[in-house]
Order: structure tokens, then C-alpha cells, then sequence
């Protein structure tokens, strides 16, 4: 069982001046105790139903980057990107240079894109959600492209590109794995079937567990093995004092409905000292965990 820590929040590393000096020593912590994947949201405002929309929040590549030069091992996505915030054709340069200069440890997470006050107020459109799946899977198909050999164009509904030529190719091999977020049955689990080597899933281990078997039977329809595909979940239940039993304990519900990597979010004013103290201890015990391969 992995451990990755997902940053939504940067209320508690203070002002402006001393947020990236709290976010380096935060994800410099989550190294050094073996944490795999550090990931940031794509938003432009905080959202409303965790916090006030006024609160800090970080563009996410460039975090992400910030990132990449204070770590050397960390894996690095957003969880995930919103479809509609960038141009494919960008987004695959975009991650591609992430990975390029992090020698190899970037992702690409993504998704269909849903706040809708983001968009509205910083002019960025946003269509229909029928809309927005069209335009997520061919952005899938895109970025694909763009980290293959083939420099030609793309000609889609949405988009329509001239060439698809992506230099330097990215160095993870045999290009940046896909993660896409969500858990919809009939849209979001199938594109994860068919493109992705890893999905988010959110919910306890019961409402998880039927969302692996929609993505199983997905799977099967399209020919594909699902054990290829990572299934990480949110783990939201470590409030400071929780013990290594109950951290333990909680893992194993998930791994036993088939979830490889819980992914924790930082508590309280002292985020990286919580994240020592609670999942610290905890470490060789997940590493132990094996998800069921039903």
C-alpha cells in the first residue's frame, strides 16, 4: 500500500512571503518518510465547501515545479487537472516539461472540470458536462499523441491541431502516467479503462468497492487487463492521535475492495509535523498491505 499526500489547502503556511518556504519543507517532510506521490488541486479559488473561496490557493503546475527542484524522489501530479483550464496541446507541454526536469516524476491527473465560479470569474469557459467529457477524452487521445512518435495532426471535434510535435519527449518511459479522477460509471470508470493507468476514487470502502467492479466490468468489455490500473482512494480518517492500528486498519478495508494508494490531505496548522508524527510510524506496515485482486 502507498502513501500520497494531496495538498488542498495553504491556509497554514501564512502569508504570501512564507507560503512556498511552508510548502517546500512540507513536501521536503513527505519525502523523507516515504510518502510516493505529492499532488495539488487545480483551482484558482479555494472551494467553497471546504473553506472560503478567498482563501490562498495555488496555481498548480507551477507549484508543482516549485516542488520538483526542493525533492528528488517525489512523484508529482495535479488531482486533477480540469479538461477545460488549458489547451491540450499545452497541457501535453506542459507536463512534459515537468517530467523532463524532474527526471521523470511527473503525472498526468485529470478530469472533467466542475467549479463553476472559477470559471465564470477568471473568463474561462465552461461548457456543458456532456461537453466536457467529448473534451476530456480527446485530450486524452492528444497527449498520447503528443508523447508518441506520431508528430501528425489531430483532427477532433473539439480540437484540431497542425502537428503534434512534443520535443523533448518526456523521460519517463513510456510516457507520464495517466491518473483520471472521478468515479461516474458510465463515463468517468470507462475512460479509465480504456486510457488511464490509475483512478481516484472517493468514498468509504463500501461505495468503493462497487466503483472497482464497474471499472472490472469496463475493463472486461474492452479487452484489458484491470489489474494494470492503480485505484487510489482518499483516506481521511487520521485526525492527530490517531494510532498506527487504526491507520493500519483503515488501509486494509481499502486494500481488501482492491486499492493499491490511500491518499491523505494535511492536518492543522503543522501540517508536516502531523504528517510525521501520524503516518511516520505507520510506514513499514502500509508497505506490507496488498490490495485484493478480485
Amino acid at each position: 500500500m502507498n502513501l500520497d499526500l494531496h495538498v488542498w489547502r495553504f491556509d497554514w503556511a501564512g502569508s504570501p512571503a512564507t507560503i512556498g518556504a511552508g510548502v517546500g519543507s512540507l513536501a521536503e517532510r513527505a519525502e523523507a518518510i516515504g510518502v510516493r506521490t505529492l499532488s495539488f488541486m487545480d483551482h484558482f479559488f479555494q472551494m467553497e465547501a471546504m473553506a472560503p473561496a478567498e482563501h490562498p490557493m495555488l496555481e498548480g503546475y507551477t507549484a508543482l515545479g516549485y516542488v520538483a527542484g526542493r525533492t528528488e524522489r517525489l512523484r508529482l501530479r495535479l488531482l486533477v487537472t480540469g479538461v477545460t483550464y488549458r489547451h491540450p496541446g499545452l497541457l501535453a507541454k506542459t507536463v512534459t516539461t515537468l517530467d523532463v526536469l524532474s527526471a521523470g516524476r511527473a503525472e498526468l491527473g485529470i478530469g472533467a472540470a466542475w467549479y463553476e465560479r472559477e470559471h465564470r470569474a477568471l473568463g474561462v469557459p465552461f461548457p456543458p458536462v456532456a461537453e466536457r467529457f467529448e473534451r476530456l477524452e480527446e485530450t486524452l487521445q492528444i497527449c498520447l499523441q503528443m508523447w508518441s512518435d506520431d508528430d501528425g495532426p489531430f483532427d477532433g471535434r473539439h480540437y484540431q491541431l497542425a502537428e503534434t510535435l512534443c520535443r523533448p519527449q518526456p523521460v519517463s518511459s513510456p510516457r507520464p502516467r495517466i491518473l483520471i479522477g472521478g468515479s461516474g460509471e458510465r463515463k468517468t470508470l470507462r475512460l479509465v479503462a480504456q486510457y488511464a493507468d490509475a483512478c481516484n476514487i472517493f468514498g468509504g470502502p463500501e461505495v468503493v468497492g462497487q466503483k472497482v467492479e464497474v471499472l472490472r466490468r469496463h475493463c472486461d468489455d474492452l479487452g484489458r487487463d484491470p489489474d494494470e490500473i492503480e485505484v487510489t482512494a482518499m483516506f481521511n480518517d487520521a485526525p492527530p492521535g490517531t494510532t498506527v492500528a487504526q491507520i493500519v486498519e483503515g488501509a486494509q478495508r481499502l486494500a481488501d475492495v482492491g486499492v493499491t494508494s490511500i491518499v491523505t490531505a494535511p492536518v492543522g496548522d503543522d501540517p508536516g509535523a502531523w504528517l510525521e508524527a501520524t503516518f511516520g510510524p505507520a510506514m513499514e506496515e502500509l508497505a506490507g498491505i496488498e490490495p485484493s485482486r478480485r
